[in-house]
């Protein structure tokens, strides 16, 4: 059994050793966020990534996938299958951030056109209507004239539907009887309201289109 003076120095020893570990705990040499440094020639200390990194979950490896182009050309193929979910979320986006100025028909004749802003392009002209897949997606990613950029807006893959639905578009302005699916009627009747029309701050409820019946 220890004696006094050594159980007396053994406990004054284990004190001082986590006082010791409980100093350099909570107060280690650190800077505050964005506190100035005298110890860099910028005097910042929050310091700039290294060139070349890249964030976890961000590589981007399908260069394509990110910018429409293949070397400096933009590509005219999806990046992925194009199914029914995909053409309306294309849909859902571009009524949301392109339909104000292009409208949702796409032909440059926007709400804010109409209030004197620059008119866009008419996606139905031949140069678009031409213009490969890619050169869509660019011009959302990076601008174009008076258009800015979305690219903080509106994800890649969100990007990519839209462009899906601007060539849907495209075709269901510019196609012929001949493309039209067999018993379809042309032009395509309007929709059936179920109830009374809406009072503008309600949506109306239409008959889904297999019941409603062509006209003799």
């Amino acid at each position: 059994m220890l004696s006094f003076p050594k159980r007396a120095g053994l406990m004054l020893f284990t004190v001082l050793l986590l006082a010791g570990c409980r100093l350099d705990m909570h107060v280690q040499p650190r800077m505050n966020p964005l506190a100035k440094s005298d110890f860099f020639a910028d005097q910042r200390s929050a310091r700039p990534l290294v060139p070349g990194t890249v964030a976890r979950g961000d590589l981007r490896a399908d260069t394509y996938f990110y910018t429409g182009k293949i070397g400096d050309s933009p590509g005219d193929f999806m990046p992925f299958p194009v199914s029914q979910e995909v053409l309306a979320r294309g849909r859902e986006r571009f009524n949301i951030y392109c339909s104000p100025c292009h409208s949702r028909l796409g032909d440059g004749n926007g709400v804010i056109p109409q209030r004197g802003f620059r008119r866009p392009p008419s996606y139905h002209i031949e140069r678009l209507r031409k213009a490969p897949l890619g050169y869509f997606f660019d011009v959302m990613t990076n601008g174009f004239g008076a258009m800015p950029d979305y690219s903080s807006q509106i994800q890649p893959s969100d990007r990519w539907a839209i462009v899906a639905y601007i060539r849907a578009l495209q075709l269901s302005q510019n196609a012929t009887k001949a493309e039209v699916p067999p018993g379809q009627p042309v032009p395509s009747l309007p929709p059936r309201l179920r109830v009374d029309p809406a009072s503008g701050a309600t949506v109306p409820r239409t008959e889904p289109s297999g019941k409603q019946e062509a006209p003799k």
